[in-house]
């Protein structure tokens, strides 16, 4: 992008799926496949695993904490999972899409009605397993929960799944790597809009109409 080019605002997208539906992995992958995209880091209340980086996988923060943040309106959305509670905050995600970044929100569709509602123009897209045993699979495969968690958190799935049709987008994790292409096209169809391309190719779409207008 030249100093006399415009700039485009980002797009807000929500990226929702149950629990061993491969959201993470795809994210992870289509982030080195499209440029100027971000995933939001959200706060949450629960206890970090070994692997994760404060700031990185998620801004921990205790309840009192994370509970005046949702008084004081700090948050975008919030949601209670699995005990615990997860948000995102309105400025950081405000502050990239103004540099024209796309933003990612890793949510639940609990918090997926709350930043629709909020942000009308936001892009939604729902991950689903390609089938119930398929998804057992995949949590059993993690090797870090008990056979209670797993079966909690089928259950949870199933549910979840249940509002795929709230979404705009629909992508079934059955190939990984078709999965990812999926994800890819519907960031880069966006940016073909043509509200978009009026501001990204303003220097070649003022060319291109100079001769039409000043033949009018």
């Amino acid at each position: 992008m030249t100093a006399n080019t415009p700039a485009v605002r980002g797009t807000l997208y929500i990226v929702s799926a149950p629990s061993g539906a491969g959201k993470t992995s795809l994210v992870a992958a289509l982030l080195e496949s499209v440029t100027a995209v971000e995933v939001s880091v959200s706060h949450t209340t629960r206890t970090p695993r070994a692997s994760e980086v404060d700031g990185q996988h998620y801004h921990f923060v205790s309840a009192e904490t994370f509970l005046g943040m949702i008084e004081d309106g700090q948050l975008l959305e919030h949601a209670k999972v699995f005990d615990n509670f997860y948000g995102t905050a309105l400025a950081s995600v405000d502050e990239r899409l103004d540099a024209g970044v796309d933003v990612i929100l890793e949510i639940d569709w609990q918090g997926a009605r709350q930043v629709r509602a909020a942000v009308p123009d936001a892009h939604s897209i729902f991950i689903l397993p390609p089938s119930r045993d398929e998804l057992e699979r995949r949590l059993r495969g993690r090797g870090q929960d008990e056979e209670d968690v797993i079966q909690r958190r089928l259950r949870d799935a199933e549910s979840d799944c249940t509002h795929f049709r709230e979404y705009d987008y629909t992508v079934v994790n059955a190939d990984f790597d078709q999965a990812v292409r999926d994800l890819a096209c519907i960031f880069r169809a966006n940016r073909l809009r043509t509200v978009e391309q009026e501001i990204r190719s303003a220097s070649t779409i003022g060319n291109l109409l100079a001769g039409a207008h000043g033949s009018a």
